[in-house]
């Protein structure tokens, strides 16, 4: 085994260990934003999860379209093409700016029909001030997310890191004055949590910017726009668009799961969301590994070390199995404590111990498929994981939940065996189709 090759193995945690403590840090803001304004107000605590959840979808499909920067980025920055890492940057800076234009239009449209869509009419004057002002920081969470993935891909993520970090330590001073009233600010309720929100994203935008520009790209030639590097910008959307629909596709699956769990009733609804947030300490570590072993995988691929990348690719998978499935043990054996201190609802406490059990052979799946989409999109193989993830999440994931939840009545658990199928059959597909090394072959650089 050579240096180089012992290197990136090595970088692996060197960059992976940045990406959980920022992943950990943005959870910790949400569960601090939903505390302080459900504290305030229940009402105001309601309309701002309802435009939160618009937000959301919208910042999905920004964010998986900003993916496409990383592995290219990668592959760029593994041959040593800083002129053309440059034009990406630039090229991203520009698709970002009119996907914010576009998405800000339609969220306005659909603000304005927000009515239509069954709110109580007490909470539509509380969700205008909380829209308004999140619909202005939608730039800055696009612009931000591009210069994440771009540090990320130049192997710099620490930097994104302590500015999550930052911004979330800002953004929550912030709600606590602008929320409460407290720190002689006024008392602004959800909207205040907004503001603090823009202001603390807007921050951190700027921030990563500057240290961007000054560290890596210290000018920005008037000529990488003359003319103007369409070849650049298709490769970004080549990545981007297959990551953005990938992405929506299994958010709008779990509106449609989420539907169904409310024919269940409100316990089951309630299970599932305990158990969402539980899980989600578990595959941190595979979201980590998966991300820093594809900036690998991308150096390499661009290198031209293809086996080199293959044999890294199975040591990530390999690592996130065994860590999500050490966790998850843990857990499970752990689901009567922790259900016990969230609820003492003994139908969800007894529901959700079940379900931690099944949770074991899904997080196996998971862990594969965090890592494999992400090894794939740095190899330049961005359709197969689109593929396989729309249809795979529909007839497996969506029919079965309902086949087995709904039409055999077997309830939550029977969905959870239901992501157990999707997780696993996807899991099979995508190790075959790295081992296959056809991934090989659709390399951004030839």
């Amino acid at each position: 085994m050579n240096r180089t090759y012992i290197q990136h193995y090595k970088s692996l945690f060197t960059l992976g260990i940045p990406i959980v403590i920022g992943q950990v840090g943005v959870i910790i803001l949400g569960f601090a934003d939903t505390l302080m304004i459900g504290h305030h107000s229940t009402n105001e605590l309601a309309a701002a999860s309802f435009v939160n959840n618009m937000f959301t979808l919208a910042i999905i499909f920004a964010t998986g379209f900003s993916y496409g920067l990383t592995p290219i980025v990668g592959s760029l920055f593994g041959r040593g093409e800083t002129s053309v890492v440059g034009r990406m940057l630039k090229n991203s800076i520009f698709a970002n700016v009119l996907l914010a234009v576009l998405l800000t239009f339609i969220m306005w449209v659909l603000y304005l029909n927000i009515h239509r869509l069954g709110q109580p009419e007490e909470l539509l004057p509380l969700m205008r001030p909380y829209f308004i002002v999140l619909l202005i920081s939608l730039l800055f969470v696009l612009l931000f997310n591009a210069f994440k993935q771009f540090a990320d891909g130049i192997t710099d993520t620490r930097v994104s890191m302590w500015l999550l970090l930052g911004g979330n330590v800002m953004n929550i001073i912030g709600n606590y004055s602008l929320i409460f009233g407290k720190l002689g600010m006024p008392a602004l309720g959800a909207e205040g949590a907004a503001i603090s929100t823009s202001v603390a994203r807007g921050v951190s935008m700027v921030v990563l910017f500057v240290i961007l520009f000054r560290k890596h790209i210290p000018r920005f030639p008037l000529h990488y726009f003359r003319p103007f590097p369409w070849v650049e910008l298709k490769n970004l959307l080549k990545v981007g668009l297959p990551s953005a629909g990938e992405n929506m596709s299994y958010s709008f699956s779990q509106v449609v799961i989420t539907y169904f769990i409310n024919i269940l009733g409100n316990n089951a609804l309630a299970t599932r969301t305990y158990t969402v947030n539980i899980v989600m300490f578990v595959y941190l570590f595979a979201i980590a590994m998966a991300q820093g072993g594809a900036i690998s995988i991308g150096h390499l691929v661009g290198q031209k070390k293809i086996r080199a990348a293959y044999l890294l690719g199975k040591y990530v998978m390999r690592l996130s199995i065994l860590v999500s499935l050490v966790l998850s043990c843990v857990w499970a054996a752990s689901g009567h404590f922790i259900f016990s201190m969230l609820t003492d609802n003994q139908e969800i406490i007894k529901m959700g111990v079940t379900i931690m059990m099944v949770d074991i052979i899904v997080e196996i799946g998971r862990a594969v498929n965090i890592y494999a989409t992400n090894a794939l999109r740095s190899a330049g193989d961005v359709n197969f994981p689109f593929y396989v993830g729309v249809a795979v999440q529909w007839t497996v994931s969506v029919g079965f939940s309902y086949l087995f939840g709904i039409y055999w009545g077997w309830g939550l658990v029977g969905m959870w065996c239901a992501f157990l199928l999707d997780e696993n059959i996807r899991a099979l597909l995508f190790v075959k189709r790295w081992n296959s090394m056809r991934w090989a072959k659709k390399g951004f650089i030839k």
